[in-house]
């Protein structure tokens, strides 16, 4: 798996929700959205045991490989490395990330959550690849996500060297309203995982995304 493209694999960043499976599996419903063509996977787990979590893992990779798609475990740094997965996002309240690049060492993806230009330079210095920022549109996934100024949005973006996707609440309606800030590509949820055609809602999700960054 090539990591070294990570601009270009944070254009269209999924994140996996098991909110809307209405009786489908999620294996299914990432693989459509892999065939719409989405760019970088997250796995996002909240309420299934830890051993679930890793066979799920170990399956997401190798079907995000066949696709050339990287894969990134939710806070989890000790389940990526378990799995094998290319990387791992934390949150600020999650491992510091000085510890959690530590851990992981060089060869592994290193995302991290960012509000404030502050965090987000610190999270660089301390080896962050790249910077999740936001909740731009505010967003229902994340009860204590509150709605993010797209200034500062903007601000953070022209502070670090290290790529920046935007989420939070981004649909194919909103995303071009974040034109000209700075970000490298966005983070997506119910925009994908909640639509009845998912394949399609990313066709059309990418190549709007495609024009905003442009």
């Amino acid at each position: 798996m090539n990591i070294n493209n990570l601009k270009e694999n944070l254009l269209l960043y999924a994140i996996t929700d098991r909110t809307w499976l209405n009786g489908d599996t999620l294996d299914s419903q990432v693989e459509n959205a892999l065939r719409g063509g989405i760019t970088m996977l997250q796995l996002r787990e909240k309420k299934l045991e830890r051993e679930e979590i890793l066979k799920e893992a170990v399956r997401m990779r190798e079907l995000c490989h066949r696709y050339d798609v990287p894969l990134i475990i939710n806070d989890d740094v000790e389940l990526a490395l378990e799995a094998d997965a290319d990387g791992v996002h934390v949150g600020q309240s999650d491992m510091a990330a000085g510890l959690a690049r530590k851990r992981l060492g060089k060869g592994k993806i290193l995302g991290v959550s960012a509000r404030t230009v502050e965090l987000a330079l610190e999270a660089e210095k301390n080896g962050a690849d790249y910077l999740g920022v936001g909740a731009v549109f505010g967003t229902n996934t994340k009860n204590d996500a509150k709605k993010l100024d797209h200034s500062v949005l903007e601000n953070i973006c022209d502070s670090v060297k290290i790529p920046v996707v935007a989420i939070g609440g981004i649909t194919a309606d909103n995303m071009h309203e974040l034109k000209g800030r700075g970000m490298n590509g966005f983070a997506v949820v119910s925009a994908v995982f909640a639509q009845k055609d998912i394949e399609n809602a990313v066709i059309k999700l990418k190549t709007i995304a495609e024009d905003t960054i442009r």
